[in-house]
């Protein structure tokens, strides 16, 4: 049995259905029928992942994204929309999202993308980051607590999601090394299938909290052709 998983989903035959097949596969989950209703619950409980649509009353679901993360909570969120348009996921994806589904989507594969998140959330709380070297890794003003999971910059801590921390150490800990896309995807999501283009949001992600103009990186540096290069 994992965590509480939330379902903010306002369709009573979605959300109803997602919750049995959750509990069907060990997972307990609770249901936020609209996106005020969801930051109500999540301001009372700590929640092991959000499955959040984005077409909700009231509050839509990038709103509620937004303001999870604008509050630090760094729960994991995967987003289930009817909109497949790249600008709606990489809006999804850019405000803090750790995955995109599009509806109608086959059970088996969201079930096995929910265990995906939660296996790296676990991995994450239950074994730290070891890198060669040592407890903190650093660059620039940054420093990085492996331990804590806590990024300082210019004395300022900076919230980060559970991925944009391990791709973020793995960029740190592996400097002036060429990955493509595909590799990141591989090592930092641990995951084989799903859209590589998701690793260039992140690292847009990146560059806007650590990059002095994130419109010419000098640390989080383009390989035309190849990836990404992490520059110390």
């Amino acid at each position: 049995m994992t965590g509480q998983i939330l379902i903010v989903e306002d369709d009573d035959a979605i959300a109803t259905g997602l919750a049995l097949n959750l509990r069907l596969a060990g997972h307990a989950s609770t249901i936020a029928r609209d996106g005020a209703d969801a930051l109500d619950q999540t301001a009372n409980e700590d929640f092991a992942l959000i499955l959040l649509d984005i077409n909700l009353p009231r509050l839509n679901g990038l709103e509620v994204l937004t303001a999870l993360r604008a509050a630090d909570n760094v729960v994991p969120v995967i987003v289930l929309s009817a909109r497949d348009a790249e600008l709606d996921k990489v809006a999804a994806l850019r405000r803090g999202a750790d995955d995109y589904v599009t509806k109608p989507f086959a059970l088996a594969e969201l079930l096995a993308r929910i265990d995906a998140v939660l296996r790296r959330t676990h991995q994450v709380t239950q074994a730290p980051v070891t890198t060669p070297h040592g407890d903190h890794l650093g660059f620039d003003d940054v420093s990085i607590d492996l331990g804590q999971r806590q990024v300082v910059r210019a004395g300022v801590e900076i919230k980060l999601t559970h991925l944009e921390f391990e791709l973020l150490v793995f960029f740190v800990s592996h400097p002036s090394q060429v990955f493509s896309r595909t590799q990141l995807f591989n090592l930092v999501w641990c995951q084989s299938a799903g859209s590589v283009r998701t690793v260039d949001n992140f690292v847009g992600q990146l560059r806007k909290r650590f990059e002095a103009n994130p419109e010419q990186p000098r640390r989080f540096v383009t390989v035309r052709g190849s990836g990404y290069r992490f520059d110390p």
